[in-house]
């Protein structure tokens, strides 16, 4: 029987470096594509790149968040094992590109993102909308909640923070959906950040509200973009609620095929990452936080962010990658 120390130690060596250089990778294939107006071919060479870098991993993973289902998509769909064998059982949440249509145009915030976790960790969630919100760390718990109303969340963050709702920032994804909480939050006087793509970027911004301006996420985006930006928010003690929203019955079969029965539960960050999970993120494009690829005659260089939830550990990752011929 293998000990639990040998497995944690296994475990420590899978969460360390090694996604990080598969979220490398995967940013650099996407990057070749950047600008080019393909987003078909820009998600084919990031998930051909994710899949073959993951399938490297010294790990027994299953893809519990991925590009789809099996049906949808011949690599990383939900279920799909993947990985060399001969270490962990984890789970991995992934997303070869975050702002598919932000690569193609090349604007900013376009990510390669992913997580891993002891297996049974990650919450499984249907390819449906969630509805979020999330701040980052440092706040009491429960200071947001999601059947409070925005002047109300606003207004407890402004307090927490000492400063006057004029000074919060809020990420919204600039969706027709949204217009009745942008004017909600317009009327309390807040700043608004509205995005055009990129859910888990939205989400990740609150954790460097220095940095991005931004304190708060709300809105409506994708669920596994949400089990996502939990992953990150779990790494950094930052708070968020999630509630799946189902427009017809087939999401609704799809929410019952993931075992989630209850569609008017609110999921918090500890609901929907569990354990000693590890996230790593690459930026394809300049954005707030993280660089996008460069290329010369010499080398590829990458800006990474990994993230670790047992020891709330952040490490920002500059590469230069001199053996180009490998990207290629």
């Amino acid at each position: 029987m293998v000990s639990q120390s040998a497995v944690k130690s296994e475990l420590d060596r899978a969460l360390a470096l090694d996604i990080v250089r598969v979220t490398e990778a995967t940013a650099v294939a996407a990057a070749l594509w950047r600008g080019r107006g393909d987003e078909a071919a820009a998600d084919e060479a990031a998930a051909t790149a994710m899949y073959t870098e993951l399938s490297r991993l010294p790990i027994e993973g299953v893809v519990v968040v991925g590009e789809g289902d099996a049906e949808e998509t011949p690599l990383l769909y939900i279920g799909e094992t993947v990985g060399a064998g001969g270490g962990p059982e984890v789970d991995l949440a992934v997303d070869p590109i975050e702002g598919s249509t932000l690569c193609a145009k090349a604007l900013p915030n376009a990510l390669s993102v992913m997580a891993l976790a002891p297996r049974g960790s990650l919450l499984k969630v249907p390819d449906i909308y969630m509805d979020k919100i999330a701040i980052g760390p440092g706040f009491p718990d429960g200071l947001v909640d999601l059947d409070a109303s925005p002047g109300d969340n606003l207004k407890a963050l402004a307090l927490a923070k000492g400063v006057p709702i004029s000074e919060i920032g809020v990420c919204i994804l600039d969706r027709p959906r949204h217009a009745k909480l942008i004017e909600e939050v317009k009327a309390a006087g807040a700043a608004l950040h509205l995005i055009g793509d990129g859910d888990i970027a939205g989400v990740i911004h609150v954790t460097e509200p220095l940095e991005t301006n931004i304190d708060i996420y709300m809105g409506i985006g994708g669920a596994p973009e949400g089990v996502l930006g939990a992953a990150a928010l779990a790494c950094i003690g930052g708070q968020m609620q999630g509630r799946l929203v189902a427009g017809n019955e087939q999401q609704r079969a799809r929410a019952r095929a993931a075992n989630i029965v209850d569609l008017g539960r609110k999921f918090t960050v500890h609901d929907m990452v569990m354990g000693d999970l590890s996230f790593a993120a690459t930026g394809i494009t300049d954005g707030s936080l993280l660089e996008g690829v460069r290329f010369t005659k010499e080398a590829v260089f990458t800006h990474s962010v990994i993230m670790r939830a047992s020891t709330h550990t952040v490490r920002w990752i500059r590469t230069e990658h001199p053996d180009i011929g490998k990207f290629d």
